[in-house]
């Protein structure tokens, strides 16, 4: 996947290091892995050794992304696989890449990643197409006349590509996302008890408190004062007729 561009690029800048022009490797002069033929190509048409090794990093994501990544469709292929075969192609060939990678699949090996050889991709579980693609890398490196001079860092890099392509392609299913706690909103239910020792509530009407529960001393007390105010008035009301004649009543 394009999201991969930048992290498989630090990786295969791991493996290329930094400067070098040595006699036997066929790529001639390369600083990061850019060889002067590429860098006059993608960069400047008459550059000289003494400008690649002063290429910037924004030249060399340039030079990869141009004639590795994108020749392999570094940004529609599953996670791993495309970092598994970009850093193919960076060591022996886009076109070569493509095909190992169609042979893996079972694919016409035109050595062009098209719908057929992406769908290919997508149906195969990644970590089998990765450990595939990594056999037959080092299968063929090995049948390499440079092999004796190149061969030991050759397959500790395979080894190295496997590695992390697995890591990659099984990222998706590891990685724990972490979700905030949402906010407390207006319209959340309060509990039904607050905690203890808890304030107030503020910016919602606070509930009504139950009504109190009377004991029954304090009902039979409350039943007595209500019949002696009853007999009061009763006794008042049977001498009202004598008080308002002035009859003396016995």
């Amino acid at each position: 996947m394009d999201r991969n561009f930048a992290r498989a690029l630090s990786l295969v800048l791991k493996s290329e290091g930094g400067w070098s022009d040595n006699p036997a490797d066929p790529g001639g002069a390369t600083m990061k892995g850019v060889t002067l033929a590429n860098f006059r190509r993608y960069v400047k048409a008459d550059a000289t050794k003494a400008e690649l090794r002063r290429i910037s990093d924004d030249q060399v994501a340039m030079v990869y992304r141009r004639f590795y990544w994108d020749a392999v469709a570094g940004a529609l292929l599953p996670d791993g696989i495309d970092y598994a075969v970009f850093d193919f192609a960076v060591n022996s060939g886009p076109g070569r890449a493509a095909k190992y990678l169609q042979a893996v699949l079972g694919v016409v090996q035109d050595g062009r990643i098209g719908p057929a050889t992406l769908a290919a991709a997508g149906a195969k579980p990644a970590g089998v197409v990765i450990d595939a693609l990594c056999d037959a890398r080092l299968a063929f490196l090995e049948k390499l006349p440079t092999w004796p001079s190149f061969g030991r860092g050759w397959s500790a890099r395979v080894a190295s590509v496997r590695r992390q392509a697995l890591l990659i392609s099984a990222a998706p299913l590891t990685t724990t996302v972490s979700v905030p706690s949402a906010p407390a909103s207006a319209d959340a239910v309060a509990p039904t008890a607050p905690p203890a020792g808890a304030g107030p509530h503020t910016g919602a009407e606070a509930p009504a408190a139950p009504p109190e529960s009377v004991s029954p001393a304090k009902a039979a007390g409350i039943l007595a004062l209500i019949a002696l105010a009853l007999g009061a008035l009763t006794a008042w009301a049977a001498h009202l007729p004598c008080n308002l004649l002035g009859v003396f009543c016995q």
